[in-house]
């Protein structure tokens, strides 16, 4: 998929999220290209076209929490699938320490897009980066 807008950059890095691991809405930002940008990203999410390709249900709050409107399923959804991908939750949300991408997996993340981001950038590709 080529990578050409915010909501793109959003999306492709949500995709590099380990399967039992979560992200926050601020780190996904940041892969993004701007931290600050965390209300932006839960909108790009909601929005998503293809949870299936693209699982959103791996970024909560910055404290664990799940998206009070988890967009594809009812509120509920977003713990459901977490669990079946073997997260715990406790007092109605996961721990952070436990299941969070590590900074380890965020650099890996982060260099994965970049990548990914250089590939579109080539000669001869037409996309354009936002």
């Amino acid at each position: 998929m080529e990578v050409t807008s915010l909501a793109e950059k959003i999306y492709a890095a949500v995709r590099l999220i380990p399967r039992g691991k979560v992200a926050s809405y601020s780190q996904i930002a940041a892969l993004a290209g701007n931290r600050n940008l965390r209300r932006y990203v839960g909108n790009a999410l909601h929005k998503n076209p293809s949870n299936s390709f693209t699982p959103c249900h791996r970024v909560v709050n910055a404290k664990g929490y799940c998206s009070g409107s988890f967009a594809f399923g009812g509120s509920s959804a977003q713990q459901e699938k977490l669990e079946a991908e073997g997260l715990v939750f406790k007092d109605g949300h996961v721990d952070m320490k436990k299941y969070a991408i590590s900074q380890d997996d965020f650099e890996l993340m982060r260099l994965q897009l970049e990548d990914e981001l250089t590939k579109v950038r080539k000669p001869g590709n037409a996309a354009k980066i936002d």
